[in-house]
């Protein structure tokens, strides 16, 4: 196998930037013999939809169905992303610019409809940069001139991009050799339009891992401190080592005699050497027919419901391709209800009861043609479904009570939920863990400001005192306001009341000054002394007797 011979490694990063939503989408796959990176940024204002997800999953789904490196295969993936953003287009045309690398893990190819880019860098320097479909382009190209775009008035007037009404031409490279220590990076325009190509691979000096790498790019993307930082998605794929094709001169001969066995076949036994291929070929197919069926079945033991589906799948098609009918239609049946069970927790999560157990009888139904296939399952999930219901009306309870600033029912009420979710491995029990998150959060700042606003209480009760030259009493409420502003990390506040303190320590115990030399002090400016200075004092006989 290709993947086990070779090493990429790959490292992305995808944010909002200053925006609320990120419509920029990546995602890849990496099979035994090919692999497809996909980054996506949504050209769109809809809000429920997001055109960069669709586009990317339409690809994967249609690259991993039928897996290829074909220039002829590649169109029609990105052909069928096409359809699906023109089909999804509802409320407002659905547009996205896409850049995909397809590779067998020595080669490349490289698919690009709009401005996002690929950089391939080899030995530290740019070896390839995709070309943008946008009006920019087109100019500095009409020109005959190797200009940076990146902040050319026309960059974003794309002349193609996925979702174009009519005349969509997307470009698909040829292949391009792969060499050990290459590097590629897949990004969107609201990086490179600030990031220039001399910057990736500078930052290519010092790094070894691509996570190293992405987490490099992102510092110099922001340290533009720019007032609107726009979407970005980052992808960088290290090429460490390539896959080598072996024994390159043996395959020479080889190719060599097996045309001229083919020729000497045509007239002879062409057919024999034809049956003989063609055996071999069904028994690779046989094996991994059966391998997709035994991981499917071990996913679906495991509850892991979307791997199995997509080992299902494979191994249909695989059955297709052996016209083996049995297998096919056994595999298409196990298909269809682990695809019953995906789509009832869907509906169950989305509080649809009625249609998740629909989906769940459906599928225990059609588990019984074959074996009773699923029924434990199905069995469980059906019997789970009263505590889904419980668990459901806790959550909303709780998204009701948050709304209502009532954190403390909130939190309540979530913590209910999550304890029957957790021992039946409710597949929304991460979400509702975000909640209780989110609610403990609400609940410590709320604390908090609890705390800062009783010190501020204690603070004016101290400036009151001081005001009427209760200094005593001013100190005692400044020492716990003190306290409180040091639990709540507010330290311009400790600060602030430390000089109070000082100042009130100075009223109450205020330094007497000394008479200035040669002058006599006056009988008014002596302060008086309490009793213990007094008692302290020698009398006038003991200072006579010892002659002072």
């Amino acid at each position: 196998m290709r993947k086990e011979n070779s090493n990429f490694k790959t490292s992305f990063l995808s944010e909002a930037g200053s925006f609320l939503q990120n419509k920029d989408y990546f995602a890849y796959t990496e099979l035994d013999d090919v692999a497809c990176w996909v980054a996506v940024k949504g050209l769109d204002s809809d809000q429920e939809i997001s055109s960069a997800e669709l586009a990317v999953k339409a690809i994967l789904e249609k690259f991993m169905e039928k897996p290829s490196m074909s220039r002829r295969s590649i169109k029609k993936y990105i052909r069928y992303a096409q359809n699906i953003l023109q089909n999804q287009s509802l409320r407002v045309r659905l547009k996205a610019s896409i850049v995909i690398v397809v590779s067998d893990y020595s080669k490349m190819i490289v698919a690009v409809a709009g401005n996002s880019r690929l950089y391939h860098f080899r030995n530290g320097t740019l070896s390839f940069k995709s070309t943008d479909q946008s009006l920019a382009q087109e100019l500095v190209s009409n020109r005959e001139r190797s200009l940076d775009i990146s902040q050319h008035e026309e960059r974003t007037n794309l002349l193609n991009y996925l979702g174009k009404p009519n005349d969509f031409q997307p470009f698909v490279s040829k292949k391009m050799k792969l060499m050990d220590g290459d590097v590629l990076v897949l990004c969107t325009a609201g990086f490179w339009e600030d990031v220039g190509e001399i910057e990736m691979a500078d930052a290519l000096e010092d790094v070894k891992e691509p996570e190293q790498y992405t987490d490099l790019l992102e510092e110099v993307l922001l340290s533009r401190q720019r007032k609107v930082v726009n979407n970005y998605t980052i992808a960088a794929i290290f090429v460490n080592k390539v896959y080598q094709e072996t024994n390159k001169k043996k395959m020479k001969y080889i190719k060599m005699i097996a045309a001229a066995l083919i020729v000497t076949l045509i007239v002879g036994g062409g057919a024999i050497y034809y049956q003989a291929k063609q055996g071999k070929k069904m028994a690779e197919l046989t094996v991994e027919m059966k391998d997709h069926e035994k991981s499917g079945n071990l996913y679906f033991q495991d509850g892991n419901y979307e791997k199995a589906l997509l080992e299902y799948s494979q191994g249909r098609n695989a059955a297709k391709k052996l016209h083996d009918p049995i297998h096919r239609n056994l595999l298409a049946k196990k298909l269809r209800i682990t695809e019953l069970i995906i789509n009832g927790d869907k509906s169950a999560e989305a509080g649809k009861f009625d249609d998740a157990l629909k989906q769940y009888e459906k599928a225990k139904k059609e588990g019984k043609l074959i074996d009773d296939f699923g029924k434990e399952a199905t069995e469980q999930k059906i019997a789970n479904m009263d505590t889904i219901v419980q668990i459901a009306e806790a959550v909303k309870d709780g998204d009701f009570r948050f709304e209502a600033e009532d954190y403390n029912g909130a939190l309540e009420s979530y913590q209910k939920a999550r304890k029957k979710a957790l021992p039946i491995a409710y597949a929304g029990e991460p979400q509702i863990k975000t909640k209780i998150e989110e609610t403990e959060a609400k609940i410590a700042e709320l604390k908090k400001t609890q705390k800062e606003l009783k010190a501020e209480g204690l603070e004016k009760s101290g400036d009151q005192s001081y005001t009427r030259q209760e200094y005593g009493k001013a100190i005692e409420y400044y020492t716990l306001a003190q306290e409180i502003y040091q639990e709540t990390e507010l330290l311009s506040k400790v600060l602030g009341l430390e000089r109070k303190v000082m100042n009130a320590n100075d009223k109450l115990n205020p330094v007497p000054q000394g008479p200035a030399a040669g002058k006599a002090v006056p009988e008014e400016e002596i302060p008086p002394m309490d009793e213990g200075t007094a008692a302290n004092q020698p009398s006038d006989s003991e200072l006579m007797k010892e002659g002072k």
